[in-house]
């Protein structure tokens, strides 16, 4: 291969890189545990929270409540790992890991 096809192949395999980048930083992810939804974008930036069955809400609740947003929280964000390593891991180990 000479060095010519060999940047070419790079320029392609960047255009695709930020092809699947654009991709995950549109789309939606949502984690959900038994009372919270949360959506986040794929830029890990949060579009909503919605509380589920809070029909009788009292105050010695609110650390259960906490809990239960993180663990939504978190969820959501590893949706969106998931999705960039199914996406992109490719390009990182062909890469050595700088992606």
């Amino acid at each position: 291969m000479n060095m010519q096809a060999l940047m070419q192949q790079a320029q392609r395999m960047q255009k695709d890189i930020q092809k699947k980048q654009e991709e995950i930083q549109k789309s939606e992810f949502t984690g959900n545990s038994e009372l919270v939804d949360i959506t986040i974008y794929g830029s890990k930036k949060v579009k909503s929270v919605k509380l589920k069955n809070m029909t009788s809400f009292d105050a010695e609740d609110i650390d259960i409540l906490e809990d239960m947003i993180k663990l939504a929280m978190n969820d959501a964000i590893n949706k969106v790992e998931k999705e960039t390593e199914s996406k992109l891991g490719a390009y990182s180990k062909q890469l050595g890991g700088l992606i």
